[in-house]
């Protein structure tokens, strides 16, 4: 369960999270431009937390201060796709499907161009990360279920029971080697449940220089959450 708490002696809004599993008071800065988030053990009095806070005051302005900071999706804005940052450029005219030029964006018609790059975004993801997914998936000799691509705010990718299997659509952001090692990723996970060695025994034969793109997932990724699309599709 999350809540806010407002601090006014430092102008900063926390994210309260409780949790059974929590055995201590943990404060994160995420990466992604959403709020500092305190988990917290069940029970724990607000003043209890407000005081923790004042406490650890000149560590979350510090680290607050390094986070990269939202970015909204407008005229100028930049932003990565594939790996490679482009320039977002609005232009008048018939409304058409956002285009790459060059080092530019294109998005034309009327109407704010934040929904519609998160769209045509999830269009690329979900052309991308299907036959990827669907060749690792034969190369294991194993079956998939359905393949789906959706905002996945905490994972990069899932595999249920069943076999299916989900992607973020925000892979579409990320250079083209790192979308395919989650694709490769979760097809292991048709086989194993696990991150067990006999898992990472499957992603090293699908895919030999896996830990390079864990890494760059685990440094860059979570800065492609901080781009803002104001209405996003699911």
């Amino acid at each position: 369960m999350a809540s806010r708490l407002r601090l006014d002696d430092l102008d900063i809004d926390v994210s309260i999270r409780r949790s059974s599993r929590a055995r201590r008071l943990t404060l994160t800065v995420p990466q992604t431009g959403a709020p500092p988030r305190l988990t917290a053990p069940p029970g724990i009095a607000e003043a209890e937390l407000r005081m923790f806070l004042l406490r650890q005051s000149d560590w979350l302005r510090a680290a607050m201060a390094r986070a990269p900071a939202p970015v909204a999706i407008a005229c100028g804005a930049r932003l990565p796709v594939a790996g490679r940052m482009v320039e977002l450029e609005t232009r008048p005219g018939r409304r058409r499907a956002p285009r790459l030029e060059g080092g530019k964006l294109v998005v034309e018609g009327p109407g704010a161009p934040g929904p519609r790059v998160a769209a045509w975004l999830k269009e690329r993801a979900r052309a991308s990360v299907l036959p990827i997914a669907a060749e690792a998936a034969r190369a294991l000799g194993v079956r998939h279920g359905r393949i789906s691509v959706r905002d996945q705010r905490g994972r990069w990718g899932s595999c249920t029971s069943a076999g299916d299997l989900s992607f973020s659509w925000r892979l579409a952001m990320a250079p083209p080697e790192a979308l395919d090692y989650v694709a490769a990723h979760e097809a292991a996970h048709l086989l194993e449940m696990n991150h067990g060695p006999r898992f990472w025994a499957l992603v090293t034969r699908l895919r030999p220089e896996w830990r390079r793109q864990r890494d760059w997932l685990k440094r860059e990724g979570p800065g492609l959450h901080r781009y803002r699309f104001s209405t996003e599709p699911k």
